[in-house]
């Protein structure tokens, strides 16, 4: 029966890619003036440090969630690099001084007071926790 094993060893991952769904980037709605809508590519520029502000020159903060499947997926989703590489990339980057990487929230909950309560943050969640509140920038399939 080594058939057995090697099911509970792939069983999780399946589970882990089947709950992977869609992912959406968000911003609070307090102080905005009206909705905006970025493009992927300046999605990615702001995550990877390339970039601090909106097109039209407002400064932002971002919020990453903390370590985690939802994070991974995030980044796999929106730039193609797998965990370690983004570790990897944000170490070059701080180490150089050119960027700084996102706030990282200690958990869904305290990332969506964030969104929620603050002007001008960008964070991003599972499509099924996104509030209300929140306006919908980008989604990630």
């Amino acid at each position: 029966m080594r058939v057995l094993p090697f099911l509970t060893l792939i069983f999780p991952l399946l589970l882990a890619q089947a709950a992977r769904g869609e992912i959406v980037v968000v911003t609070s709605q307090a102080g905005a003036g009206r909705p905006i809508e970025l493009k992927r590519n300046q999605v990615e520029a702001l995550f990877l440090g390339r970039t601090t502000t909106l097109p039209d020159g407002t400064p932002v903060k971002l919020v990453d969630l903390p370590p985690g499947p939802i994070r991974d997926d995030f980044y796999l989703k929106l730039t193609g690099k797998n965990p370690a590489q983004i570790r990897a990339y944000w170490s070059r980057q701080v180490f150089t001084g050119r960027a700084t990487p996102p706030r990282e929230a200690q958990s869904l909950n305290e990332a969506l007071q964030w969104l929620g309560e603050t002007p001008h943050v960008i964070g991003y969640l599972p499509s099924g926790e996104a509030a209300p509140r929140l306006y919908v920038v980008l989604r990630l399939p």
